[in-house]
């Protein structure tokens, strides 16, 4: 863990984190090393706001209990850079990412960090087996993402759309949210659009009107509620959604999106049931129990959850609604995000709110900006000065719910210390 975590500091220093979208410095690279891109066969892109690693995690679960090998590449990691690239049946080891970096490095070509991530993800990925599904999530929108490289992949899955990341585009609009996401996408492919608001989703059938793929749209296949009981439901199939792991019902719509692309590549609706109840998605609405929590009395429970949107946001307080006793926040937010907007949405949840500086984040907001924030909104706040601290403070013999929510980063600084 600690060599993973010098390691990735150590290409932060190197390589540049700052977001500079532009597709000619990676296909320079990969054209020098005779694109290698091009040897990957099963390619399934995975675009959107929220919801791709839940989506891309479901669909890996799914192609696995069918006996497929699948390799993965994820962003951005919670706590160990090796988390980002999966091969087969274990993920990339740190002699590998060295190696390939090393390789990267002789085409003399100057990349982002995210760029020789892809970079080593593709070479990596060329060493497992030729027939295995390689599931690709993008990082910023899709335009000039450096995961855009497939001219004809397998499926293209666009997850929910929203309003995020607004200081990379003009017009700051959803409809060029979507042209950026969506309208860049394969005319050779398979496109699935999972559920969106109603007026995003006019505006992405517009977009893709003369896209010559084949789309599958929400609605093709739904999540119901019949009898207090979740259900995927498509004209074939009706699959009973139960797990002791997913909670929220934004989770439970990335795993029905996942089953509809499962179903369509063959997999045994038999196969996909059996299946629902072992996924899990790490930080995602997840109860944790380990170190941190070891000091909490027995009636306190831990939930990390790494929302950082509004609709996110939305989908845990709607989960957190249904307690009947109280629930505690801790939160770091980044700079970039709308810490007032997304707090709205847990007015009347929680009891209090602790604030804390996500660290080692220079983007992160210190918790007495954070504070202030709470308090202008209407909260009981108390600062901390980190996750450790935070659960001393609201630490007590009353039966509660924590919650640690703000921020992937946050999360994963969480999860590291567990």
């Amino acid at each position: 863990m600690r060599a993973s975590k010098k390691l990735y500091q150590k290409l932060q220093k190197q390589y540049s984190k700052r977001i500079n979208l532009d597709l000619k410095r990676i296909k320079k690279v990969l054209s020098i090393l005779h694109d290698p891109q091009d040897q990957l066969d099963n390619v399934i892109n995975v675009i959107g706001s929220d919801g791709k690693n839940s989506f891309l995690t479901s669909l890996k679960y799914f192609l696995e209990a069918d006996n497929k090998k699948v390799n993965t590449f994820t962003s951005p990691h919670l706590y160990d850079v090796r988390s980002r690239i999966w091969l087969g049946n274990r993920f990339i080891s740190l002699a590998e990412i060295k190696k390939y970096k090393k390789v990267i490095e002789k085409t003399k070509q100057r990349l982002t960090l995210f760029e020789l991530l892809t970079c080593i993800f593709i070479l990596a990925a060329n060493k497992t087996d030729a027939d295995s599904f390689n599931l690709v999530e993008a990082g910023l929108f899709f335009r000039k993402d450096s995961t855009n490289l497939w001219q004809s992949p397998l499926t293209q899955i666009c997850t929910q759309i929203n309003k995020q990341h607004t200081e990379w585009i003009s017009p700051k609009s959803i409809g060029e949210i979507c042209k950026q996401k969506v309208g860049f996408l394969s005319e050779n492919t398979n496109i699935y659009v999972g559920k969106q608001r109603p007026r995003t989703l006019k505006i992405i059938k517009k977009i893709l009107q003369k896209n010559s793929s084949h789309k599958e749209y929400y609605g093709s296949w739904s999540i119901i509620n019949k009898n207090n009981k979740k259900f995927y439901k498509d004209q074939n199939n009706l699959i009973l959604l139960k797990s002791k792991n997913i909670h929220s019902d934004g989770l439970w719509e990335n795993v029905g999106l996942a089953i509809k692309v499962a179903i369509d590549l063959g997999i045994d609706a038999k196969k996909i049931s059996r299946t629902i109840k072992k996924i899990k998605f790490e930080g995602r609405c997840e109860f944790i129990k380990g170190k941190l929590t070891k000091k909490l009395y027995k009636n306190e429970r831990f939930l990390i959850d790494t929302c950082h949107s509004e609709e996110s946001t939305k989908n845990l307080a709607k989960y957190l609604k249904k307690f009947k006793f109280p629930v505690y926040g801790i939160c770091g937010i980044l700079k970039n995000k709308n810490p007032k907007k997304l707090m709205k949405n847990f007015k009347g949840i929680f009891k209090k709110l602790i604030t804390f500086k996500i660290p080692d984040e220079s983007n992160a907001l210190s918790s007495f900006d954070l504070k202030k924030i709470a308090e202008r909104e209407g909260f009981k706040t108390v600062e901390a000065q980190n996750i450790k601290d935070a659960l001393k403070i609201v630490s007590s013999k009353e039966r509660k719910i924590i919650v640690l929510w703000g921020s992937t980063y946050g999360a994963g600084n969480a999860l590291s210390l567990n």
